[in-house]
């Protein structure tokens, strides 16, 4: 029991000091990627204190946590006080929590008498993916109660926002795991990378229009941009954070690129094979241990370069009117995820028994017919929604403009 709860204490302490790390050094990757898109210089002079070390600006993340440690935890006097500080607290404790599920794979040490050790901070998490949900769907509370309890027009307004956003793209959401969860037949995480292992086949290419639903509500309930009208500065200040500072704006931001992170790790997962690449990894559930530390560091360069595009997203689109944001959820992803599960089960029940008696390849003819369902969906779109794809500006009559502001219209 003791060496039981040791272990699970190590896994917690691990996975913790790295999301805290890699949460710190992910702001300063991202500062980097907006200065190369946007040409200019990023962070490139903080390094050592006291010294006259650069490295780089790989100090900066230390500086911007120390700044945020020192500072004054000033709490406005009109906050509802204990929905002031519960709300911090939720969202980043929600963003930690999520990872007790992320499965690493399975290391065995080659030690006589000593068990394999599970790679996930909670081993035989049969409902996984719900769990997963679940937490998610906890952490909205933490914006909800932070906009509320702050008191203020620009967070109560961040709120409503996050409150529709979150709600509407819940449900492309889970219609996108649904379909990795139909072809899999297990709610966990680990065997849907082994499934994926297994016939070498990943979910990316049998169901590329699943893949678009999931990674477009996943960007939308992390809020990144150009899904981030919750916090959109140039119209809320700062959104629901907007009376925020100190260290309990820290744990917002934290959680933020907790959310982008668990995103990541989650489309990894569902769509790209988790720790599972050809040749190198093999396809067993456990393996010796340099395997197993090679399949944690191809499961980490597959999420770090999902996070990279995510950063590269960011600066390089533009924010979406809320309108748009609502067409795009209820008018195109929810339209697209309902296609996708029902193109999956009757692909599951009658195409995939029919391929095998004509002595066709089963994987390819479903990647085949994946990639042509999204074709013809995403056409099928533009030609009944095309408004949901148009992103001109609106021309139809205002109903709140006077004819002096009709007539100056183009």
């Amino acid at each position: 029991m003791l060496a039981l709860i040791l272990e699970a204490l190590a896994k917690i302490a691990v996975v913790m000091g790295g999301l805290m790390t890699a949460a710190a050094y992910l702001v300063l990757v991202e500062r980097w990627i907006a200065a190369w898109v946007q040409d200019r210089r990023g962070p490139n002079r903080v390094g050592i204190p006291l010294t006259r070390i650069r490295l780089w600006g790989l100090g900066q993340p230390i500086a911007d946590g120390a700044k945020f440690i020192f500072k004054e935890e000033f709490t406005p006097a009109h906050v509802d006080k204990l929905l002031y500080f519960a709300g911090p607290i939720i969202i980043f404790t929600a963003g930690m929590v999520l990872f007790a599920a992320m499965p690493f794979g399975a290391a065995d040490l080659g030690i006589k008498g000593v068990p394999p050790i599970e790679l996930v901070v909670a081993p035989g998490l049969n409902v996984g993916l719900i769990y997963i949900f679940a937490v998610s769907g906890i952490a909205v509370y933490g914006v909800l109660l932070g906009s509320w309890a702050s008191n203020n027009k620009y967070s109560f307004f961040g709120g409503l926002r996050s409150t529709a956003q979150l709600i509407a793209y819940e449900i492309p959401l889970g219609l996108g795991i649904l379909g990795v969860v139909l072809m899999t037949g297990s709610l966990r995480l680990d065997d849907v990378i082994l499934e994926q292992a297994r016939t070498g086949c990943w979910n990316c290419l049998l169901q590329p229009l699943g893949l678009l639903v999931f990674a477009v509500a996943a960007a939308a309930e992390s809020e990144r941009l150009p899904f981030d009208l919750p916090e959109a500065e140039q119209e809320l200040v700062g959104g629901y954070h907007t009376e925020y500072s100190g260290m309990k704006l820290m744990m917002y931001l934290v959680a933020d690129f907790l959310h982008m992170i668990t995103a990541s790790f989650l489309i990894v997962i569902l769509f790209f094979g988790g720790w599972h690449f050809w040749g190198l990894t093999g396809a067993e559930p456990v393996a010796w241990w340099p395997v197993a530390l090679v399949r944690v560091a191809v499961l980490l360069a597959k999420v770090f370069l999902v996070i990279l595009f995510f950063m590269v997203a960011r600066w390089s689109w533009p924010r979406f009117r809320f309108d748009q944001l609502m067409n795009i959820a209820w008018k195109v992803m929810l339209p697209l995820g309902l296609v996708n599960v029902v193109a999956v089960a009757f692909w599951l029940e009658y195409g995939m028994p029919w391929t095998v008696s004509q002595g066709l390849p089963a994987w390819p003819a479903m990647a085949a017919f994946g990639w042509a369902l999204l074709v013809l969906a995403w056409l099928a779109v533009t030609l009944v929604a095309p408004a949901a794809s148009d992103n001109r500006p609106r021309r139809e009559p205002s109903p709140v403009a006077g004819p002096a502001e009709e007539a100056s219209r183009p």
